[in-house]
């Protein structure tokens, strides 16, 4: 414990902005979802550095695919061609949707080329007003100005000033309420097929349908945040393929690149017909480096049978949590998620938990308020999801204990 504090210690005296509550532990190296600490002790990883090692720690396809990329000419700019990104687009579109694909470093960037792609399409089909996009309560879509609007949470936004015009934000999940926040002036409705951040909760499949139908009989366009459902999470390549309802945009990252930075914008050719020379861009988007990690995710994803095991195993891991909950009713109040993407929903704060679980050599992503989150590496084996649940289960022990002794 001493030395735990010391580390704690010397981090918060780094010259670091101070924007986020970091653990006292660090870690070098790692396989499959186990990670070794600064501390000693190895880790269960059922936080995958917030949804993105989608392969696990040190894949070794993927580590052959980047030293190859780190060989040749790493970075070239937009300005030319890039044959890997290319070869990653074609391969994205072929599997998708889409027919266009635009590259950038992140979530956010992504969720911002999809709302600019919503807007543009609007101003070159004649309707330049229709600029304003309905989005849901709990939604996350990012850091930015404009994606910390469009979530629109107070913690978000606050001390940042006046929030980017444009956002019409209604209660999740419902669909009159949509219907109501529909004007002349709407462009698109962008929402997550599973909110991560707002606490792993999942969009009933009826309101996704029904937002299909109302994108199609007034004309705008329809926008999946995917930056944590898509590259696997839910047992298909992206999370609208398993709702069985198709956006026009799709914004995707995280597991796209396996731990290297990558995020893309997947649009129709119709929806993305505005997005012309000059429109958008970024100089580190869609690199060589990136791109080449990228397409090695994609050989691991795409390799036959990969998704059913994901599918099989969520149901797995739902079930072993269950367990958990039922065996700790003061501690955890229930499970919900859809494949890997799965949360544990709090009685006590999720802060305790999250730290419990550590203790137990389980690393959990809170989210929420209420919400410890398990979404682990997709390359998870079924005896890793026994062992996280045994270690949740030790969480829930020692939280108990606590309790205990605060009331007597």
């Amino acid at each position: 414990m001493e030395q735990r504090e010391q580390r704690y210690i010397a981090m918060t005296e780094t010259s670091l902005f101070k924007t986020y509550n970091r653990a006292p532990v660090s870690f070098a190296t790692g396989d499959g979802v186990w990670l070794n600490g600064s501390d000693g002790r190895r880790y269960l990883d059922m936080g995958a550095g917030i949804a993105v090692t989608s392969c696990g720690h040190q894949h070794p396809h993927l580590v052959e695919a980047l030293q190859k990329a780190a060989a040749g000419v790493w970075h070239t700019s937009n300005l030319y061609d890039i044959p890997e990104q290319r070869r990653l687009g074609e391969r994205l579109a072929a599997a998708t949707f889409a027919d266009r694909v635009f590259f950038c470093n992140s979530g956010a960037e992504a969720n911002e080329a999809a709302i600019k792609t919503a807007r543009r399409y609007h101003f070159v089909n004649g309707a330049p007003e229709r600029t304003r996009i309905i989005t849901m309560t709990g939604a996350f879509h990012g850091r930015t100005l404009g994606t910390i609007a469009a979530g629109g949470s107070p913690k978000y936004l606050e001390g940042f000033g006046e929030p980017l015009a444009g956002f019409d934000q209604v209660p999740f999940g419902d669909l009159e309420a949509v219907k109501r926040a529909l004007s002349p002036e709407t462009a698109a409705i962008m929402v997550e097929i599973v909110q991560g951040e707002g606490g792993i909760r999942v969009m009933d499949k009826s309101v996704l349908r029904g937002l299909r139908e109302l994108a199609d009989e007034n004309g705008i366009l329809l926008v999946f945040d995917e930056v944590q459902t898509g590259m696997g999470r839910l047992g298909t390549l992206f999370g609208y393929q398993h709702v069985g309802v198709t956006p026009d945009i799709l914004a995707a990252a995280k597991g796209l690149g396996g731990g290297f930075p990558i995020g893309a914008c997947l649009a129709t050719e119709a929806a993305a017909a505005g997005m012309v020379a000059g429109t958008h861009g970024t100089t580190f988007g869609g690199n060589a480096l990136a791109c080449a990690v990228g397409n090695a995710v994609l050989d691991v994803i795409l390799e036959e049978g990969f998704l059913e095991e994901v599918r099989r195993k969520g149901l797995l891991a739902k079930q072993l949590l269950a367990g958990v909950v039922d065996t700790h009713p003061e501690i955890y109040k229930g499970v919900r998620g859809e494949g890997l993407m799965l949360g544990v929903e709090c009685r006590v704060g999720v802060a305790d938990v999250t730290a419990a679980a550590r203790d137990a050599g389980l690393l959990v992503i809170p989210a929420a308020e209420d919400t410890a989150r398990l979404i682990p590496g997709l390359v998870a084996t079924d005896e890793d999801l026994r062992e996280a649940a045994n270690r949740l289960d030790q969480a829930a022990v020692a939280l108990e204990k606590k309790l205990a002794e605060v009331g007597s």
